[in-house]
């Protein structure tokens, strides 16, 4: 599976937290210790808001360790809120599209997770995708489609119900077409403003995430940046999050 971070707070250089813990997301890459898949190679992505509304993008298909671009980006830029992830595919091929995390106007989102037998629902997924957001289909992942899907729910407006209606929308699918292989879904989201996370699966087996709070600083990602994972909080399994560096953390029930 995946392993990705975001962060939200005063504005780091992007290389604080993406290579220098000890357990840094690029280090995860490498060797993940809380996931099936050890190492992570299927290529990356960052993404990150700065002076302009729209957030910035970099994708590439070789692994994060490997590529000295990334690493000289994360050195120079700046953001008070970016995201970061690397990819082991679950089937679909090793290209740029593919890549998260995915972008649509102000917003991001990335993913780690599975529709539970998506070659079978590829085709009816497809379909739920309105005409008017389909030319921002780019890529051949799930991932882009639930995305798009909360977009064509209501996301701009009411996240949270973008968010249940578009699970549940996959869930009923899933059962008419006589799927068993479980939906997992452990995501985050943002308008470049608010940071949501959201930890979910059908057969209750969700992805990990994780969270930690600092002064004035939120860091959450499917790992602990630290081996010893001292201070850093799982999100409960079936739970929503607003992440505010400003405010206590606090999780709530998704359905």
């Amino acid at each position: 599976m995946c392993r990705w971070m975001a962060y939200t707070g005063d504005s780091v250089y992007i290389e604080t937290l993406l290579y220098e813990p000890e357990h840094s997301l690029v280090h995860q890459s490498l060797g993940a210790r809380k996931s099936e898949v050890t190492v992570n190679a299927d290529g990356f992505g960052l993404g990150w808001y700065d002076a302009r509304e729209e957030p910035g993008l970099y994708h590439e298909v070789m692994p994060a360790w490997s590529d000295c671009n990334l690493k000289n980006l994360a050195h120079h830029i700046r953001s008070n809120l970016f995201f970061a992830h690397v990819r082991a595919s679950t089937g679909t091929a090793t290209n740029r599209t593919n890549c998260h995390p995915f972008s649509y106007k102000n917003w991001l989102f990335m993913h780690n997770g599975q529709i539970g037998e998506y070659d079978k629902l590829r085709w009816h997924l497809d379909r739920l995708i309105p005409e008017n957001l389909y030319s921002f289909r780019r890529g051949a992942t799930d991932s882009e489609i639930i995305f798009l899907l909360m977009i064509a729910n209501g996301l701009e407006t009411n996240v949270n119900k973008a968010i249940t209606s578009t699970l549940k929308q996959i869930e009923t699918l899933m059962e008419q077409n006589g799927i068993t292989e479980p939906l997992r879904f452990a995501s985050t989201l943002s308008d470049g403003d608010k940071l949501t996370v959201i930890r979910y699966s059908s057969d209750h087996q969700s992805p990990t995430i994780y969270s930690k709070s600092f002064d004035r600083h939120i860091v959450v990602g499917s790992e602990p940046l630290e081996l010893s994972g001292d201070g850093w909080t799982l999100i409960p399994e079936g739970h929503i999050a607003t992440l505010d560096p400003t405010q206590p953390f606090h999780s709530s029930a998704l359905f």
